[in-house]
């Protein structure tokens, strides 16, 4: 209680817990069939007689997602590995994106709203007992702290 209370009321805190699985998102490979590359010629930025010469400026897009980088620049080799590797990062956003949303769905689910009406236990250690409001079953706090939770279930 704190020194501040003069009616001898107790204050209490509630506390919200969530239980999600770590690292369950692996990057994907990129399956080369789901790639269409073209060359083009380059626009949009100086470069002169080569670049209106050369198809040096490289689409990639990536079929199922639909995720389009364009690359330009002097050397078509160089293009190329830019625009792979700047696909496979979009795609692997993409997808752990989805991942993140899905494990954002799982946590609130799990947290509620964070408010009493969601209480499921209340620990009352001055009085040491623990009590499960889903199964009305009490016990002590000694017993849940040394791991035995399985008294409330």
């Amino acid at each position: 209680m704190p020194p501040t209370e003069s009616r001898g009321r107790v204050h209490t805190s509630a506390v919200t817990v969530a239980i999600l699985d770590i690292n369950q998102y692996k990057e994907i490979d990129i399956n080369p069939n789901e790639i269409r590359m073209e060359t083009t010629r380059g626009n949009k930025k100086a470069g002169g007689q080569h670049q209106n010469s050369t198809d040096s400026c490289v689409v990639v897009i990536h079929i199922p997602t639909g995720i389009k980088v364009v690359r330009q620049g002097r050397h078509q080799t160089n293009n190329k590995i830019d625009a792979l590797n700047e696909v496979k990062k979009r795609i692997n956003d993409y997808y752990r994106t989805g991942y993140l949303n899905e494990a954002s769905e799982i946590r609130k689910e799990q947290v509620g709203d964070g408010t009493r009406s969601d209480k499921r236990r209340t620990y009352r250690v001055k009085d040491g007992i623990v009590i499960d409001h889903i199964t009305n079953k009490t016990a002590s706090v000694k017993d849940i702290f040394k791991g035995r939770i399985n008294l409330l279930a």
